[in-house]
């Protein structure tokens, strides 16, 4: 038997034969599930930090970041460093669920199979797509407001009639992003990354110059205004509660991405250029962001609202105050660029991902795509009417307890009982002798461990009883997931076929990849 070596940070790939699929199960395999050898990878740090800073930049990020400033009932600042701090958590842990697939170049779909089964990973794939719709739903909305916003500015008001919620010109604007986004998505992933290199820093050269404006208004009253406004009246251990809430509701905001984060992690050259990325998009980006959110909402509430009434939360309706209609169509656009590039990648791209696998030779990447756009075009039309009527931190909330727990089970599966080693034949294997074959493909210890995980996170976001954890759903889904696998799985998992541990294929014995 050859004897094992450690895989370091620098030498995460695997030999090319690797990559190549000879026993491919039309159950489980087309080629936009199948693994990227390392010659197919074109992504660097780059192209990772603008997938993190447009998904900051988007204005329900935005929205939800001055949300918490008001509601959280804590100094801005102390809400100012709860997100930092989530930024770092983030960082973390798409860290340790994109390393497989740069290792093994397959999306989450896929590696769902080695801990549920090549056909029980339908199911939480498929849960990941219903929350990648809602999320898309959302963003297409919220991107749709900047359109509105440049239409008014050039059209004036239009017709006053509503229907669900929304006017003539809320109606038209939420087409035309709808029709934008699909046309996007068909132009392919290397024109999306491309889009993206350019949307996110001109979103912060907007971002800039609009603080700079209002804060040349709002003169020496800038900083007072920044205390007095978020001041808060918790203290003690509510107060120390409040702060970790909002970190756990920012950790929840890119819930989806963090389970799914393989589907960008797999066309990353290496490692390395996966962490500089994620460091450069989250904590620093995201600083960056906060920083001007906090500013730019607060200059505003002193210049365009006289400090009186609820301060605004959408950047398009602050830019709509400042009465310059080129800024504000400048500004509109920009803004729709941000939301639109973030929710192909985070909330389109994914979901495509996991309805194709529920049938792989009916369903291709594409196909999946075009059904995402018409769910989410559906659940987008119903957002002033009924979806957002519960608050953009409960929705995020509730859509990272459902997926937390599948994170908690990912990491635990791969890292502590499978000691990264995992087999790429046998994902798209319908043998059952394949490792991943559990009973008829399905792994129902898993899929009852997630499920009884999201039972706790979900109801620590709706019980009025456990009012005060609902900033913690996702950290509680995700750790219960975790534990709750282990404890199913512990001495049942069988990292390879006998016929490789006997030392068929040495190549394949591998250790784990260093954590670190």
């Amino acid at each position: 038997m050859a004897p094992r070596r450690t895989i370091k940070a620098h030498d995460e790939l695997l030999p090319i034969h690797h990559y190549t699929v000879t026993d491919k199960d039309k159950r489980l395999y087309n080629e936009d599930l199948a693994p990227v050898p390392p010659a197919g990878r074109k992504w660097g740090s780059f192209a990772i930090f603008n997938v993190w800073t447009n998904d900051v930049q988007s204005l329900a990020g935005y929205t939800l970041a001055a949300s918490l400033f008001i509601t959280a009932g804590i100094s801005g600042w102390y809400v100012f460093a709860a997100i930092i701090l989530a930024g770092f958590i983030v960082m973390g842990l798409v860290g340790l669920s994109g390393r497989p697939s740069v290792r093994y170049g397959v999306p989450y779909a896929v590696m769902a199979r080695t801990s549920m089964g090549v056909f029980g990973a339908k199911f939480p794939a498929l849960l990941r797509g219903i929350v990648g719709m809602f999320w898309y739903g959302a963003q297409t909305y919220f991107a749709s407001t900047a359109v509105a916003l440049a239409l008014h500015a050039i059209v004036g008001t239009g017709p006053t009639g509503t229907f669900l919620g929304m006017t003539v010109v809320d109606w038209i604007s939420y087409i035309l992003v709808a029709a934008f986004q699909v046309a996007l998505f068909a132009r392919g992933l290397d024109w999306i990354a491309k889009f993206l290199n350019f949307a996110g820093p001109a979103v912060y050269v907007v971002m800039v110059l609009l603080l700079i404006a209002i804060w040349v208004q709002a003169g020496g009253e800038m900083i007072s205004g920044v205390g007095s406004l978020f001041e808060g009246g918790k203290t003690g251990m509510a107060a120390v509660l409040a702060f970790f809430g909002v970190t756990g509701t920012m950790v929840a905001y890119f819930a989806a991405v963090v389970v799914n984060f393989g589907d960008f992690a797999r066309f990353t050259r290496t490692t390395r250029a996966m962490r500089r990325g994620n460091f450069l998009g989250l904590p620093v980006s995201l600083a960056f962001f906060t920083f001007l959110s906090l500013f730019t909402t607060a200059g505003a509430y002193i210049v365009y609202q006289d400090s009186t009434g609820e301060p605004l939360t959408n950047p398009a309706d602050i830019v709509a105050q400042v009465g310059n209609p080129f800024l504000i169509v400048i500004a509109a656009i920009t803004f729709l660029l941000a939301t639109v590039g973030i929710n192909l990648v985070a909330n389109f791209i994914p979901p495509a991902y996991d309805l194709a696998n529920l049938m792989p030779s009916k369903i291709s990447f594409k196909v999946g795509g075009a059904i995402t756009a018409v769910f989410g075009f559906i659940i987008g039309g119903l957002w002033v009417a009924a979806i957002g009527n519960m608050g953009l931190p409960a929705f995020v909330d509730t859509l990272g307890a459902i997926l937390a727990p599948l994170y908690g089970i990912l990491v635990v599966d791969y890292y502590v009982l499978r000691r990264g080693r995992l087999s790429v034949p046998d994902m798209f294997s319908g043998d059952p002798a394949g490792v991943y074959w559990y009973r008829n493909g399905w792994n129902r210890r898993a899929l009852a461990a997630g499920g009884l995980a999201a039972i706790f996170s979900i109801a620590a976001v709706w019980v009025p009883a456990l009012t005060a954890l609902g900033g913690f759903a996702w950290l509680i889904g995700a750790l219960l997931g975790g534990l709750f696998h282990y404890i199913a799985m512990r001495g049942r998992v069988v990292i390879e076929r006998p016929e490789v541990a006997a030392g068929q294929d040495a190549t394949q014995e591998e250790s784990a990849p260093e954590i670190n």
